[in-house]
């Protein structure tokens, strides 16, 4: 159903940046940018912007005495350049070190101490940073990261332990683990210009080769105001804390982006495969199709359909290759949730003694059926609820109300593109899911990664 928005909304944000900038200097002024209409229950998340760029989303949840207090910079592994991939992820550990007035551990300390918990996330169109707090230290958590937005303190010691840690993560999740080692090959192999061809964590001797330079160019370019997004959500007062905010980051210049070099990823017009070996017990294939861009229709459709082939135990690939088929040990599926196109995934691990090619040809099979046929309304509905059920109960604390504002404001550029994806989930017809699997789910438009085991003689066949 369309989204109502209660009605006085837009008047009511207009007159708390007025009643917070009255009197103020300009650098002290907030503008009132638009409501952001988030869900059908009646909240309504509003948009600030502060003279330097800074973007705020505040929504109002009294339910419980917390708040989320997110902030989100639109820097991810698609914004570095080859021979220095990996830095975004680099500084999602460097931010917890020392800055100009709190040595390293204090901003820990602090939060443990105000009852609060913290990390951050980097992926390869945002890097984001959190702080879940009881409401009482909300100050507390905009003091630290408002901090550390300017005044990180970058020096090779800092460098060299991040760094190691960085090495060490990369070796335990790629380097040793067969599934994120054929998972980076997978998008190397099926993108040739597109930085999405390389892993967010980085190639090892980029991480290995990281200067201080490298670092203070990075965090003066893309860690300022106007390439921030900053979500709080939870038990506040809208104008006490937009007043706390401008305290805090009113002082901040802007700072010149650099236009992002786009590299659009030219159309795959024929079938890539590799074959490798691996210290695993079963052969594994990683299959990815060309997908589409999240904002768009067609990612919805995806999406669907990745839910009816893989989602729960009556799922289509479930049965044939899992449950009825006993062919594999597990089956799974997503839809890369980029920006730009990226790619529909299908990782199957298979049982000893069975083969590659016989799991190949069911997969074939049964998306064949999805460009052949019409997907039963039942299982369309059911698709969908589940899709929907898994969304809304995503929203049911306020960092995950605040993710999803933050995380479409960031990659889509509005945060109430969220429910409009829903909608659009809501809408689709079978007609669209045959059209959309004919287009993308096709052998031209994929690449596909055999996994052997190192000491196998056959599997494949």
């Amino acid at each position: 159903m369309p989204i109502a928005l209660p009605s006085g909304t837009t008047a009511a944000g207009a007159s708390i940046a007025l009643e917070v900038s009255r009197g103020a200097p300009a650098r002290r002024r907030v503008a009132f940018a638009g409501d952001v209409p988030f869900g059908a229950g009646g909240l309504v998340a509003r948009r600030y912007r502060l003279h330097n760029g800074l973007t705020i989303l505040l929504l109002p949840d009294h339910a419980a005495p917390v708040v989320s207090y997110q902030t989100w910079y639109a820097v991810g592994s698609r914004h570095e350049r080859e021979g220095k991939t990996g830095l975004a992820h680099l500084f999602e550990h460097l931010m917890f070190n020392e800055t100009e007035s709190l040595p390293a551990g204090e901003f820990d300390r602090l939060m443990e101490g105000a009852g609060g918990e913290t990390n951050a996330a980097t992926w390869v169109d945002w890097t984001f940073y959190y702080e879940n707090v009881p409401a009482s230290e909300i100050a507390t958590a905009i003091r630290l990261e408002s901090d550390r937005m300017a005044n990180l303190v970058l020096r090779e010691k800092q460098l060299e332990s991040e760094r190691e840690v960085v090495a060490n993560e990369r070796r335990f999740r790629v380097d040793d683990d067969v599934e994120g080692s054929v998972g980076e090959l997978l998008y190397a192999t099926a993108f040739d210009q597109h930085p999405y061809r390389w892993p967010t964590i980085g190639w090892m001797k980029d991480i290995l080769g990281f200067t201080t330079s490298d670092c203070r160019a990075f965090y003066r370019t893309y860690y300022a105001p106007n390439n921030a997004t900053v979500v709080a959500v939870g038990d506040f007062e809208e104008a006490d804390l937009l007043r706390l905010m401008v305290d805090a980051y009113c002082e901040y210049p802007r700072r010149k982006i650099p236009p992002h070099a786009e590299s659009p990823e030219p159309t795959q017009l024929k079938e890539r495969r590799l074959e490798v070996r691996k210290p695993t017990p079963t052969p594994k294939i990683d299959v990815g199709y060309r997908s589409a861009a999240l904002g768009t229709a067609d990612h919805a459709a995806l999406t669907v359909i990745s839910e009816i082939l893989f989602g729960g135990r009556s799922a289509r690939l479930q049965r044939a290759l899992v449950t009825d088929g006993e062919m594999a040990a597990e089956v799974r599926g997503s839809v890369a949730p980029f920006r730009d196109p990226g790619l529909f995934e299908i990782w199957v691990s298979l049982r000893e003694g069975q083969s590659i090619r016989r799991a190949e040809r069911v997969l074939d099979r049964e998306l064949g059926k999805l460009s052949r046929n019409l997907v039963p309304i039942a299982e369309l509905e059911k698709a969908r609820a589940r899709i929907e059920l898994g969304f809304l109960q995503g929203l049911e604390t306020v960092s995950g109300k605040a993710e999803q504002l933050g995380f479409h404001e960031v990659t889509l550029g509005d945060a109430s593109r969220a429910f409009e994806r829903l909608e659009r989930i809501r809408v689709l017809t079978p007609d669209d899911l045959r059209d959309v699997a004919r287009r993308y789910l096709t052998p031209e438009r994929r690449t596909v990664i055999r996994v052997l085991p190192v000491d196998a003689s056959t599997g494949a066949s």
